[in-house]
């Protein structure tokens, strides 16, 4: 395996160091390291990030290969500074037992762009009825300790209770997509004035809320983990702001886009802004900055949610809900919290490394860049920029709503287990990857 000497990084903390990979691992950081035989490349003014981590991501294979694969998810996920996504089960088959997890876990080592880990379903089917194989799962080779029935909501109370009280033997988590479909049959897009005034069905807040409140109360009672995904109104985050407060074991995740965009992107009828949850107020997304900045919301998870072109070029009521984000998010967040001056770059390495890896047991991921750590790495240049096209990613989809924006911030080189997967910007083939590890001269 090749060795590196990644020169002049801005470190964490401020100052600029050097950074020594050898044999998968970081053997030095410090300044003005001997190189030695190794490689050295110059990285001076790049922000040295920890890998980073998605909690959110749909790689739609097996069963919907035609949108993505779990190959072209790792590579864009490479190409955004990640080495760990964390896979949702809404595939078909479900993730909803242990060899289908298996399977996914497979078809990611086998691309070798970073650490697909699958999350297993709550429910058998996602239906909602019975619970998944959750601990055939957890003593599976995935080794689940994340289970969601993302795309749907663990309405039932019951059922809800019982998986709280099954994930506790082995320290796992729920994470509740909190949509109660009784309040959002037919919507199209937050409900209020933007929806009145282009008379689409609307999708109240309370239909959120609500769901967070409750099983905020359950993980109370049960004394277990709860995660809440993809967290879109100031309601949400005061309930969590309030739950924390009472020991309850909750944490919760923000998307880019939720942190950035608000609902007034519906006017355009385009459905690449069509989402679910949908996009909030604007004072919806000052709320969720608020949560970041005192520590309310824990995670930044993309929601990555590929589609095929057919499911997003069509009038917005027919259009399907999701976005891409892998290739983005860094910049999003760039753009949003760090120059708004809400979050700095320690912070961003908590909110896309450090605690997704710890809320979603990343084994080997989210770990602090020093001696003897995994060499998992990202190093991004704050000062460039870059107009957005979907056509010009690596997701077999193209459904950003960025499409056409410039947004700060590139990721330049990832490095996955001492292994550069992204150099100079460019994404490296699995040949070449495959090839000894060696980057190019």
């Amino acid at each position: 395996m090749s060795e590196y000497v990644f020169r002049g990084a801005r470190l964490l903390g401020g100052k600029a160091g050097d950074i020594h990979v050898r044999g998968g691992r970081i053997a030095a950081v410090g300044g003005s390291i001997d190189a030695g035989g190794a490689r050295v490349v110059d990285v001076a003014g790049l922000i040295a990030l920890p890998g980073l981590v998605d909690p959110h991501t749909h790689l739609r294979e097996p069963g919907a290969e035609d949108a993505e694969t779990v190959l072209t998810g790792s590579q864009a996920a490479a190409a955004g500074g990640y080495t760990c996504v964390n896979a949702m089960a809404n595939t078909t088959p479900v993730q909803d037992s242990a060899g289908v997890v298996e399977q996914v876990k497979h078809l990611g080592e086998l691309a070798g762009y970073c650490d697909v880990r699958p999350v297993g379903a709550v429910s058998e089917g996602l239906e909602g009825r019975h619970l998944a194989e959750l601990g055939a799962m957890a003593n599976s080779g995935a080794q689940v300790r994340f289970f969601s029935d993302d795309g749907r909501c663990v309405w039932d109370p019951v059922l809800m209770r019982r998986a709280l009280e099954y994930v506790k033997a082995f320290d796992g988590v729920v994470a509740q997509h909190a949509q109660d479909p009784r309040l959002t049959e037919g919507a199209q897009m937050h409900e209020g004035d933007v929806s009145a005034e282009l008379g689409l069905g609307g999708w109240p807040a309370v239909a959120e809320e609500s769901i967070v409140a409750r099983d905020c109360l359950l993980a109370k009672h049960v004394g277990s983990r709860v995660h809440i995904l993809h967290v879109s109104t100031a309601g949400s985050v005061d309930l969590v702001r309030w739950a924390k407060s009472q020991g309850v074991r909750v944490t919760a995740e923000a998307t880019p886009h939720h942190l950035s965009l608000d609902h007034s992107e519906a006017r355009s009828y385009d459905p690449r802004f069509k989402v679910n949850p949908p996009l909030r107020t604007h004072e919806d997304v000052e709320a969720l900055r608020q949560g970041v900045a005192d520590g309310t919301i824990d995670v930044v998870g993309t929601d990555h949610a590929p589609h095929p072109i057919e499911d997003k070029d069509c009038e917005w009521a027919a259009g399907a809900n999701g976005m891409i984000g892998l290739e983005t998010a860094l910049s999003v967040v760039q753009e949003s919290l760090v120059e708004t001056g809400i979050a700095d770059w320690e912070a961003v390495a908590r909110l896309m490394s450090f605690a997704p890896a710890r809320v979603c047991g990343n084994p080997g991921q989210g770990r602090p860049i020093e001696p003897g750590e995994p060499a998992n790495l990202c190093f991004a240049d704050p000062a460039a920029s870059r107009v957005v096209a979907g056509r010009e990613g690596h997701s077999k989809a193209i459904n950003t709503p960025w499409e056409g924006r410039t947004l700060p911030g590139r990721v330049l080189y990832t490095v996955y287990r001492g292994v550069p997967t992204v150099w100079e910007g460019r994404l490296r083939t699995r040949e070449e990857i495959a090839a000894g590890g060696d980057a190019p001269s």
